[in-house]
């Protein structure tokens, strides 16, 4: 893909960025997008970061750069949503000029556990549904109170952090402020609301969009709701959204996979997720509530317990932390003999970093003749002793 004059390849990774005053060395790219790409840089200090580079000299990556800092710099401070630690502007060898934001490196995404749920052909367990519906909802209610609709929460915005132990909003590039939409395009295929969709089609026809037309934050509950519908069931539904017969009938569609679901894990109670997916699918976005409503929700007040899924699946074996000293050091490392834990084994890593990577490199190993699914577990909870008992 050719660049304008002086622009930056996004295809050539950096390999420093100098970031107030001080060097910091680019371990990897996370991301690449239409109009800025995410690296994982370290410093000196041993300290990791993340930083959002945008193109230079290009419409929307100057527009992108603005957009995203402005709304950052309005809404920090909120545990669920990511930290701005600040701005800065790098110059390739070339001399290029370029936007960056220098963010908090946040770990696993809720677009990678639903890769690892799709392909053990199940959801995740309600604990982790729960966890991240409630989380999410609290950004969303602090960033509709301040007056702002995010306008593309799908899997891949949504990130855990190992540190702060809950699940945090990233990307805030097509935000905007209630009642003054100042972008057409909204949302992902697949989490796009109906009146988001429809705007999107009369855009698409070189329509103009005017009047009291614009979207509300009852788009993000829409998306929310579609999001907490996969991790739930472990299954896209990017074609399933497409279908007549979820135009004409989401709630029906809802009631199926919820009815499909329990006949699996009939001991479980999971109406109360069923009903607070389906007050956020209506049509009408009046309708929807809000998200401080949401949490107002009888899912929220149910005790999950972390289930099998959510920790390291493994018999006691004599090389395990030996293996898992592969991925970086370790804290310390526990094999319960009795229940609640029996037959797991948890890691505790020096650093959120490692514990990604032995995540990432673990999962799908063989030891001894059993197969090794890994996630993260929290560490408050781990430090206490509690080791939760299953429910699935």
């Amino acid at each position: 893909m050719a660049g304008s004059p002086g622009s930056v390849d996004q295809a050539m990774k950096p390999v420093l960025f100098e970031i107030f005053g001080e060097f910091w060395n680019v371990q990897t790219r996370l991301g690449r997008g239409v109009s800025a790409s995410v690296y994982r840089v370290s410093s000196g200090r041993a300290s990791t970061a993340a930083v959002k580079e945008f193109q230079a000299d290009t419409q929307s990556g100057d527009y992108g750069y603005q957009k995203e800092r402005s709304v950052l710099e309005d809404i920090q401070g909120h545990k669920n949503i990511v930290t701005l630690y600040g701005v800065f502007t790098n110059r390739s060898q070339l001399g290029v000029a370029t936007h960056c934001l220098l963010l908090e490196l946040l770990d696993v995404s809720v677009s990678e556990l639903l890769v690892r749920a799709s392909t053990q052909s199940r959801g995740h367990s309600m604990w982790l549904v729960q966890h991240c519906a409630r989380d999410v909802l609290e950004a969303l209610a602090f960033l509709h109170r301040e007056g702002y609709v995010h306008a593309d929460l799908k899997p891949r915005n949504v990130l855990w952090s190992a540190d702060d132990e809950c699940f945090k909003l990233i990307d805030f590039g097509l935000s905007f402020k209630e009642g003054n939409q100042d972008v057409k395009y909204i949302q992902t295929d697949g989490y796009r609301a109906p009146e988001a969709e429809h705007q999107y089609s009369l855009a698409q026809a070189g329509m103009e969009v005017g009047g009291d037309s614009g979207c509300s934050a009852a788009v993000d509950l829409w998306s929310l709701a579609i999001v907490l519908l996969e991790m739930y069931s472990g299954i896209k539904l990017k074609d399933t959204v497409r279908t007549p017969e979820w135009k004409d009938n989401s709630a029906a569609i809802v009631d199926q996979i919820f009815a499909s679901n329990s006949v699996v894990v009939p001991a479980i109670p999971v109406y109360h997720l069923r009903d607070l997916i389906k007050s956020m699918l209506h049509n009408n976005p009046k309708h929807r509530g809000t998200a401080e409503k949401a949490l107002l929700s009888p899912f929220f007040s149910i005790p999950f317990g972390n289930s099998h899924d959510d920790v390291v699946l493994s018999d006691i074996l004599e090389d395990m932390t030996e293996e898992c000293q592969k991925y970086g050091s370790v804290v310390s490392l526990l094999i319960p003999k009795e229940n609640p834990g029996k037959g797991q084994v948890f890691v505790e890593y020096a650093n959120a970093g490692d514990s990604k990577e032995a995540q990432r490199l673990l999962t799908g190993r063989t030891f001894d003749g059993k197969f090794v699914v890994a996630t993260f577990y929290p560490r408050s909870a781990y430090k206490r002793g509690y080791l939760y008992q299953t429910v699935q």
